[in-house]
């Protein structure tokens, strides 16, 4: 197996959550827009499209939080290893990092798809 160093990987834990940190301020202000979009009238569909959207945000927002906290805890688990005098990541840590970075990988497409729908409803809104 290869040989991968402790702080490469947690290099990537801090890009990762930085990422996330990014995403999650972008939801919340896409909240505010939206917010701003019920001011106005709204027909039955854009109604659903709201509450759709509403709770989208609600979902996502969690699965960041849920993401960044496993991967800080991923990161102090290999702060440990990295502090016992190891350099190079244990089998293991490698093998959850991979898993970690499938996930974020995975809700980052996720997030995309759903900042471009949502930029679509508030085009089709305005």
């Amino acid at each position: 197996m290869v040989q991968v160093d402790i702080s490469q990987l947690s290099a990537e834990c801090n890009t990762w959550r930085e990422q996330l940190r990014h995403y999650r301020g972008e939801f919340h202000h896409d909240e505010n827009k939206l917010r701003k979009v019920t001011w106005h009238s709204l027909s039955k569909d854009q109604l659903k499209d709201v509450e759709h959207f509403h709770n989208q945000f609600h979902i996502q927002l969690i699965n960041i939080h849920d993401l960044k906290h496993a991967i800080r805890t991923h990161d102090l688990k290999m702060a440990h290893e990295k502090h016992d005098n190891l350099t190079v990541a244990k089998d293991d840590t490698v093998t959850k990092h991979e898993d970690l970075q499938e996930q974020f990988r995975t809700l980052e497409k996720t997030l995309l798809e759903l900042r471009n729908e949502f930029n679509d409803f508030l085009n089709r809104a305005s």
